[in-house]
């Protein structure tokens, strides 16, 4: 049984007009838009008969309510628009760093982030004391995120996880691997409102399920979601001093080495190059200083002093030619949120912009 998990990180999905419910240990709080804008209309789960037995099975593992799981994933609907957003995408032109970068470290974001940041200067510094974690680096995962919670998602988070749970699209790679991990969401997020005895309806989210300003996933609010407002409960869409502890707990769970930057500036001795063999391992750190720079990539400055391993990563630019960077364990953990080193370079550039903008501002 999986319940004491659980009962210390319960999901309430509740509203500005609903109390806050007594309890003893954090809840996790999923609260939907106060305006609650119509989401997608799909077809009931009501008829499946896989569906109905996934009920099943989720309330005999977890010890819950049969007719309730039933009624909840009944009540949960196919959204056609959701499998379509999963389908690979088409072969299209090469990456492109540059327009990448400019979707995200862009006026609109950094100035939310310098009004986030001073919004929430004592809870960022308490963070970055407490985890390790730089506030650039959680300003810059909100902000590209969601814009700060300016947009944290309009579908059903229970119509998004069960149509990736029981309708993943065929055509993806992984189709069977990616269906059994929304699967485990889909029940996360049931056995979590369960628990609450919360509304599964109530919530909007992503079409992939993710909740609130960092854009968890059920399990994610499970595994690092904190309660660090100190309201005995987990709010990831209204409580900012949540959203920044969460984010820096997930970091320091995956790593985080405090102190550590992300990445290092690198060029190339053309007469050692052997970019093929950098390149191999991908953006896992694999080596050493020296090892490095015996394959050709020159490290001037503190680089030199680094201890641990490093990766060669590459940012493509269209037809231009890439840019590089040697990426630390650091530059690794934070593509744990996300598994793209433009991912993280956003992520890294946004926070140093937002950074910059708060310091010429006056702080």
């Amino acid at each position: 049984m999986y319940r004491p998990l659980l009962l210390t990180c319960l999901l309430l999905a509740s509203f500005a007009a609903a109390p806050a419910a007594p309890a003893e240990e954090p809840q996790v709080v999923a609260r939907a838009d106060a305006k609650a804008r119509k989401p997608p209309k799909g077809t009931p789960y009501a008829g499946r008969e896989d569906a109905m037995q996934f009920a099943d099975e989720v309330a005999s593992r977890w010890a819950i309510d049969a007719g309730w799981a039933r009624k909840m994933v009944g009540q949960s609907q196919q959204l056609a628009v959701v499998s379509r957003l999963m389908e690979p995408a088409p072969a299209v032109t090469a990456k492109n760093w540059r327009l990448y970068r400019s979707r995200f470290v862009e006026p609109l974001r950094i100035n939310a982030g310098v009004k986030f940041w001073q919004a929430n200067r004592d809870t960022l510094e308490r963070a970055e004391k407490e985890f390790g974690v730089p506030a650039e680096i959680i300003v810059g995962i909100i902000g590209v995120e969601t814009i700060y919670g300016q947009q944290m998602g309009e579908f059903r988070v229970l119509d998004a996880l069960a149509t990736l749970a029981f309708d993943f699209p065929a055509s993806h790679p992984r189709a069977a691997e990616r269906q059994k991990y929304f699967r485990g969401e889909l029940e996360q997020f049931l056995v979590q409102h369960s628990l609450a005895g919360t509304d599964p309806l109530r919530p909007r989210g992503s079409y992939a399920g993710a909740l609130g300003m960092p854009q968890f996933m059920p399990t994610s609010i499970a595994k690092w979601g904190i309660d660090y407002d100190g309201d005995k409960r987990i709010d990831l869409v209204r409580s900012t001093d949540d959203v920044i502890g969460s984010v820096a707990n997930y970091f320091k769970s995956y790593g985080w080495q405090p102190g550590m930057p992300s990445h290092y500036p690198v060029t190339f001795d053309k007469d050692k190059l052997d970019l093929e063999a950098l390149l191999v391992p991908d953006i896992l750190p694999t080596f050493s200083v020296a090892s490095f720079q015996a394959k050709g990539a020159v490290l001037e400055g503190p680089a030199l002093e680094h201890k641990g391993p490093l990766a060669l990563v590459e940012l493509q630019n269209g037809g231009d030619a890439p840019q590089y960077v040697a990426g630390t364990e650091n530059f690794y953990v934070i593509t744990r949120y996300n598994w793209s080193s433009y991912y993280a370079m956003a992520v890294i550039e946004l926070g140093r912009e937002v950074k910059e903008a708060w310091a010429r501002r006056g702080s």
